[in-house]
């Protein structure tokens, strides 16, 4: 029979999507506030995968990932992810908002997401927040599942994944 263990301490880490540089960049400092210093952040790329955040977000929209240096608890990801859609709502704009901040954690062995929406391979969390394997890391790197959003399983984003784990795996060495 196994026991119950302590939550694992794992990578933070914000994906984002948005219009407008300047309510990235407010975003990313009150996030800094919160979560502390950023070790890694991606470069804006255009984000074309659908239209659902179009009518709310305008376009073009961009994606940006922000990685956090203090490590926190997996048990920690839901009040994370209640805590950036009150942060959404702050910059939000007549009733809509202007970045959407996705939390997150990498582990060793997999990428976790957290949300506010139910689905088949979600598992519920506490206070109305989900969370979803998103990559597993099999064989020297992450890969998607069947259900992972098409820019996670892109290239360029299971590299930059690859070296956030790097990164995490040194932190947990300190």
């Amino acid at each position: 029979m196994g026991k119950p263990a302590q939550p694992k301490k794992v990578l933070l880490f914000i994906g984002t999507l948005f219009k407008d540089k300047e309510v990235y960049y407010r975003a990313r400092q009150i996030l800094e506030k919160f979560f502390g210093e950023i070790i890694l952040e991606s470069s804006p790329k255009q984000w074309n995968y659908s239209h659902y955040y179009t009518a709310e977000l305008g376009s073009p929209i961009l994606r940006r990932f922000m990685f956090f240096k203090n490590l926190i608890s997996e048990g920690d990801i839901a009040q994370i992810k209640i805590q950036t859609n009150q942060i959404e709502e702050e910059l939000s704009k007549d009733g809509k908002r202007t970045i959407n901040l996705d939390p997150g954690y990498i582990g060793l062995a997999k990428l976790i997401l957290a949300t506010t929406k139910d689905y088949s391979h979600r598992i519920y969390l506490k206070d109305g927040i989900y969370a979803e394997v998103t990559l597993i890391f099999r064989d020297n790197s992450f890969r998607p599942y069947i259900n992972t959003y098409r820019d996670y399983a892109e290239d360029e984003y299971i590299k930059l994944f690859n070296l956030a784990r790097a990164i995490y795996k040194d932190l947990l060495l300190k």
